[in-house]
């Protein structure tokens, strides 16, 4: 995601992706649950597991039009999509960092359609497929979007994933990861109760350094929140057509 850089704008924006690049370090938290690529894609070939992922998905979608409300398969669509869209990563070779690529991205935003039904069609959601999702919608705030407005409703949604991960298997990790989401979503009272809760489960000699690691990423939230405020005031004075996106996705450049 680009934005016209030139003037006051260009220093707002610096600051907002520098914040934004700090999102990064939440993903060191993140828990997938017992799903693997291998789950799926265990034979040698030399297609790319991406492109046969994206193929069950297929088989998987013509399956769900003649039963569109079949929990089960929405379930199994979902998990490929996040697969596929994760085999689609690439590395920055000068910095290390792994950033989706436009496919891989359009893979998640497809498995958020999938979960989104998914969620309808149980009433009882499944608490692993609920923390890749929540990864998922993670990954998709990191690789930044077309607007400000997309980034937060990505974040949003994670911490709305997790939240249903934590609730059916609290856990030091998960619940945790619920805090760092709910505060990128700015939702400090919510993820400080979810933090309350993961120290309350944590050995009595971790619950210092979890302590810690919260007390950092409330700070970064309340740094986030900060620089959205200006980046808003900023756009609203000099008018949302500066709003632009000529790479048309991440495809060949990294991550904030």
């Amino acid at each position: 995601m680009l934005f016209d850089t030139r003037g006051r704008r260009r220093h707002v924006i610096r600051v907002v992706y520098a914040t934004l690049a700090l999102l990064m370090g939440a993903s060191l938290f993140l828990v997938v649950g017992p799903f693997s690529i291998a789950d799926i894609f265990n034979t040698a070939s030399s297609t790319s597991p991406a492109a046969v992922l994206d193929e069950q998905a297929e088989r998987t979608e013509a399956k769900l039009r003649t039963e569109p409300d079949n929990a089960d398969l929405l379930l199994s669509l979902t998990r490929t999509r996040i697969a596929a869209g994760n085999a689609q990563s690439e590395v920055n070779p000068e910095t290390g960092q792994s950033f989706l690529t436009s496919e891989g991205r359009e893979d998640l935003i497809l498995a958020s359609e999938a979960w989104n039904r998914y969620l309808k069609a149980t009433d009882e959601p499944n608490p692993s497929g609920a923390l890749l999702m929540a990864g998922a919608y993670f990954s998709l705030a990191e690789s930044g979007g077309t607007s400000l407005e997309e980034v937060e409703e990505s974040i949003e949604d994670a911490a709305s994933a997790q939240r249903i991960a934590a609730e059916m298997r609290p856990s030091v990790g998960s619940l945790t990861n619920l805090a760092i989401y709910e505060y990128f979503a700015n939702d400090f009272a919510a993820g400080d109760e979810a933090g309350k809760k993961a120290k309350e489960k944590a050995p009595k000699a971790e619950v210092k350094e979890l302590e810690k690691q919260l007390a950092e990423f409330r700070q970064r939230g309340k740094a986030w929140e900060a620089q959205k405020k200006e980046a808003a005031k900023t756009e609203k004075e000099q008018g949302k057509e500066a709003l632009q996106n000529p790479l048309g996705g991440l495809g060949s450049s990294p991550g904030p």
